[in-house]
């Protein structure tokens, strides 16, 4: 199973996991740590949640080994599939947990949007039509405003 431990004694594949250097994460992780428990009583005293406050299932791993996983998700792009496999957890464990702890990470390090949030649906015929038709069109303005040089011709 992957953990903070085991990967801080390969700096290199930490780095290249992660985007950042093991120094680098210590310090992000210390802003994170001191945020946490802020950031989980917040959580947990949503009007949403329908258990007490300190009921329900516990994280099987360390926030540092979730804030690893988050990172290496968005730096590596790779499948809760993998992650469950690197990590001992099951995909749907693998999502709820990162995102429990993602929104803190971003207010702690720039990680990109998601755009599952963003993007539209597009259901009929007609919306397909208009959307390539549009797309076509900027393709078209960006392409004439550009000034192409053929590389063949010099």
């Amino acid at each position: 199973m992957l953990s903070y431990s085991k990967l801080s004694r390969k700096p290199l594949l930490f780095k290249s996991f992660t985007g950042l250097s093991i120094k680098q994460f210590d310090d992000v992780y210390e802003e994170i740590e001191s945020k946490y428990p802020k950031h989980e009583i917040k959580r947990l005293s949503s009007p949403k949640r329908e258990r007490d406050m300190g009921a329900g299932r516990r994280f099987r791993l360390a926030v540092k080994d979730r804030v690893i996983m988050v990172l290496m998700y968005y730096r590596l792009y790779i499948t809760y599939t993998l992650m469950e496999f690197l990590f001992g957890l099951d995909q749907s464990n693998v999502y709820r947990d990162m995102e429990k702890i993602e929104g803190l990470i971003r207010k702690c390090l720039p990680i990109p949007q998601k755009l599952h949030n963003v993007t539209k649906r597009l259901k009929t015929t007609e919306e397909v039509e208009n959307s390539t038709f549009q797309a076509l069109w900027l393709l078209l303005i960006v392409l004439q405003n550009k000034k192409y040089q053929d590389p063949r011709t010099g």
